[in-house]
C-alpha cells in the first residue's frame, strides 16, 4: 500500500511540473505577442506628454540642447520628427555630427549633450520632435525625450538672443518676451542640466551667483545674473507657463591680477606723459608727410616728361623709317618700269633726282693731233645727287 501511495505522489509531482512548464511557455508567448503588438501600433505620444514645448518665429532659426547620461557617450544619437507626435512613426532628420537639409546635429560628449540646429522654420515644421539615444538591443527601448515645437508669425515666448556671454565675476542680462495670453503665467529662468529654476520677483543665490528676475508688465521680463562663475556656463531657458525659449550662457575666465595691474600701469603712464612728446611726434610725422608729398610732386612731372620725350622720339624715328621705305619702294618701281619700257627718263626721277654736270672745253693746240680747226674736245663729268626725304 505504501508503494501505491508513493506512486500516486510521484504522478502528481510530474503533473505539476508539466503544468508549470506549460504556464511558462504560455507566459513567454504572451510576452512576445505584447511586444509584437507594441512594434505594430507603437506608443502614441501626444503633445500633452512632451517634456518641453517651444515656439519660434516663421523663417527663424532654433538651437535645442539634448542632454543624456554619461554612460551613453559612445552611443548613437539622432533627432526625429512626426507631425502628429507618434514616436514609432517619426522620421530621423539627422544623426549626431551630420547636417541634412536644414538640420544640423552636433554631439558634445565632454558635456554629455548634443545640440540640434534647425534653420528657416516654416508652419509645416510644427509637430513633435525627439532627442534620441540608441541603446542597441532589439528588445530594449531607446532613450528619448519628446519636445513639441510650434512655428508662429509672432511666437508666444521668445528671447532677444539665444546666446549670451560674460566673464567670471561679471554680470549678464537676458530679456525674455511673452504673449498677452501668458501675462498671468509664472515666469521662470531655469537651467536644463539640473532643472534649477528662478522665479519672477524672487532673488536667489547659488554658488555665489545671484539671479534676479523682474517683470516689467509690458510682455517682457529681464533676467540679471551677477557674480558669474565658470560653472554657470551651460544651457538655460526662459519660460512663461509651459512654453520655453532656450538660451546658451558662456562664461569666460576673468583677467588675472597681474594683467589688471599692467593695464592700470599702462593707463596711468599714458595719462601722465607730457603733451610736448606727443606734439613733437606729431610735428615729426607731419614733416615726413610733407617731404613725401614734395617728393611725389617732383617725381611725377619728371616721369611724365620722360615718357613724352620717349614717345616723341620714337614717333620721329618711325616716321623717318616709313618715308625711307616709301622712297626706296618708289625708286625700285620706276627702275623696273624703265627697264621694261626702255625709257631712261622718268617724271618721278625728274622730280626727285638732281644731276650736276661740269663741262670743260679744251681748245685746239698746236701740239694736238691734226684735226680740223672746227674740231674741239669736250670733257664732261656727271655727278648725281639724291636728296633724302626727311
Amino acid at each position: 500500500m505504501s508503494s501505491c501511495f508513493f506512486s500516486i505522489m510521484y504522478m502528481m509531482k510530474m503533473q505539476g511540473e508539466e503544468t508549470l512548464q506549460c504556464f511558462n511557455r504560455r507566459t513567454d508567448s504572451l510576452k512576445f505577442i505584447v511586444f509584437f503588438l507594441w512594434l505594430i501600433t507603437g506608443p502614441e505620444c501626444t503633445t500633452g506628454s512632451a517634456s518641453r514645448r517651444l515656439t519660434v518665429q516663421t523663417g527663424g532659426t532654433l538651437i535645442i540642447p539634448c542632454h543624456y547620461d554619461l554612460k551613453y557617450i559612445n552611443h548613437k544619437k539622432y533627432w526625429c520628427f512626426h507631425a502628429k507626435s507618434y514616436y514609432n512613426y517619426c522620421s530621423i532628420l539627422a544623426y549626431a555630427n551630420e547636417t541634412k537639409a536644414r538640420v544640423s546635429v552636433i554631439d558634445h560628449p565632454d558635456q554629455s549633450f548634443f545640440t540640434v540646429t534647425m534653420r528657416n522654420l516654416q508652419h509645416e515644421d510644427t509637430g513633435g520632435y525627439w532627442c534620441v539615444v540608441e541603446i542597441g538591443g532589439i528588445l530594449e527601448i531607446d532613450e528619448s525625450e519628446q519636445l513639441y515645437l510650434t512655428v508662429q508669425a509672432a511666437p508666444d515666448v521668445s528671447v532677444v538672443s539665444s546666446s549670451v556671454s560674460g566673464h567670471e565675476g561679471g554680470d549678464i542680462s537676458v530679456q525674455c518676451f511673452y504673449g498677452s495670453g501668458y501675462q498671468n503665467e509664472v515666469k521662470q529662468w531655469c537651467r536644463y542640466k539640473d532643472q534649477r529654476c528662478y522665479t519672477v520677483g524672487r532673488t536667489n543665490t547659488s554658488q555665489n551667483s545671484s539671479v534676479q528676475i523682474s517683470d516689467d508688465g509690458r510682455r517682457s521680463f529681464t533676467v540679471l545674473m551677477t557674480g558669474l562663475r565658470l560653472t554657470d556656463s551651460g544651457w538655460y531657458y526662459c519660460s512663461a507657463g509651459d512654453l520655453q525659449a532656450p538660451v546658451q550662457l558662456n562664461v569666460f575666465e576673468a583677467l588675472t591680477t597681474e594683467g589688471s595691474e599692467r593695464n592700470r600701469d599702462a593707463t596711468a603712464l599714458s595719462s601722465t606723459t607730457p603733451v610736448s612728446v606727443n606734439t613733437d611726434q606729431t610735428v615729426s610725422s607731419e614733416e615726413q608727410q610733407n617731404e613725401h608729398y614734395l617728393y611725389l610732386e617732383l617725381l611725377i612731372p619728371a616721369v611724365v616728361l620722360l615718357m613724352v620725350i620717349v614717345i616723341v622720339e620714337s614717333a620721329v624715328k618711325l616716321r623717318k623709317k616709313h618715308n625711307r621705305n616709301e622712297y626706296i619702294t618708289e625708286v625700285n618701281r620706276v627702275r623696273a618700269s624703265d627697264t621694261v619700257s626702255g625709257n631712261g627718263s622718268s617724271s618721278v626721277l625728274a622730280e626727285n633726282d638732281v644731276t650736276y654736270t661740269s663741262v670743260i672745253v679744251q681748245p685746239k693746240t698746236e701740239a694736238s693731233s691734226p684735226v680740223s680747226v672746227e674740231d674741239e674736245v669736250t670733257y664732261s663729268s656727271v655727278h648725281k645727287w639724291k636728296p633724302l626725304n626727311t
